[in-house]
């Protein structure tokens, strides 16, 4: 029988997550499919890492004082970490958010007692994009601090320092393949940089959804990211919420990558619905995407090994959107992928867009 220990607060129960094996997507590709169950933490997602992270430095730097104001521009994950760790250490949290995202995430911030404001959504140029207005209300509000995900070294450092070593030690250091997607890239950075310490040859690839403005290409024997010109970035848009970078934020930049699939919306979609009717794992799309991608890299390398992917957050906040009929009819989004093997025939070697040779 295992021996329960005693965490103290919010901050003591982030992190060391299990690792689940997904179990028909393991037999159909004829590796060890493991997803990083992230959406077990307590505010439901992979952010409360770098959101302990981020306060604690600010605390340690001086940066956040005393009765202080958290403002942040977040997709509504992060934003939940901060409110839960601010709630717990008596700050005050301030969020801008877009319109696009789902009325679960605004309606629970509110919930925890956050201020919410939700603007439209417009390109990363224009002024009144959700990244300047909360750097606006950071200057405006008394005792204000920016958390900036988007240019945090602690958001990297969240998971250099525990996520990675989690999985290298749960898989005992025999891991193949680590596929997953990235937003701010703070998780793709910190678990590659450490995995890649343990072991070089484990290979490590990106999952993007359409329309990330960032493209990868080979320099000095690696993989670097740089911001896709206008005519590469085209009218191609994602329903994805928290992932496909607008630009290389400070986290994404540290990232060490061998390759980039070409993942899109449905496929994503489809297998969270497939992981919820098959493996009862309620997760949301961008860790169905996730999967998606998990399964590609399996079918790249081929039979025998194990690949490793974050199930970044949970389904609950998704109910209006992707789990509902109408949501999905009215972005023309079909479910024709409803068993393992179906998974396993998408893959195309023309998925990978860009590899490290």
């Amino acid at each position: 029988r295992t021996r329960m220990s005693i965490r103290e607060g919010f901050s003591g129960t982030v992190g060391n997550t299990p690792l689940i094996l997904i179990k028909s997507l393991s037999e159909a590709t004829g590796c060890k499919i493991l997803g990083k169950a992230e959406y077990l933490n307590p505010g439901g997602s992979v952010k409360d890492r770098p959101a302990r992270y981020i306060i604690e430095a600010a605390i340690k730097s001086g940066e956040l004082k005393e009765g202080g104001t958290i403002v942040e521009a977040t997709a509504g994950n992060t934003g939940v970490g901060l409110t839960l760790v601010a709630n717990s250490m008596g700050f005050k949290s301030h969020y801008i958010i877009p319109d696009k995202m789902s009325t679960e995430k605004i309606e629970l911030l509110r919930t925890l007692g956050a201020t919410v404001e939700v603007v439209p959504t417009v390109s990363r140029d224009h002024p009144e994009h959700f990244s300047k207005i909360a750097q606006r209300r950071a200057n405006e509000i008394p005792n204000a601090f920016y958390a900036n995900q988007f240019g945090s070294i602690p958001n990297y450092t969240s998971h250099y320092e525990t996520t990675g070593p989690e999985i290298w030690e749960a898989c005992s250091g025999r891991i193949d393949g680590i596929c997953i997607a990235a937003g701010t890239g703070g998780t793709l950075a910190g678990i590659s940089n450490y995995i890649k310490e343990k072991d070089p040859k484990t290979k490590i690839f990106l999952i993007d959804p359409p329309g990330s403005g960032v493209a990868w290409e080979p320099k000095d024997g690696a993989l670097v990211p740089r911001e896709k010109t206008a005519e590469e970035k085209g009218s191609a848009s994602s329903v994805m919420e928290g992932i496909g970078s607008a630009w290389v934020y400070t986290p994404l930049a540290k990232a060490k990558i061998d390759g980039v699939f070409q993942g899109n919306d449905s496929l994503g979609i489809e297998m969270a619905l497939y992981l919820m009717r098959n493996e009862g794992l309620l997760v949301g799309g961008s860790a169905g995407l996730n999967v998606v991608g998990a399964v590609w890299l399996a079918q790249k390398l081929g039979p025998g090994h194990t690949i490793v992917t974050v199930l970044c957050d949970g389904g609950k906040n998704y109910t209006s959107k992707m789990f509902s009929e109408k949501w999905r009819k009215d972005h023309n989004i079909e479910i024709t992928h409803t068993t393992a093997q179906s998974f396993v025939d998408t893959y195309d070697a023309r998925h990978v867009i860009v590899e490290n040779s």
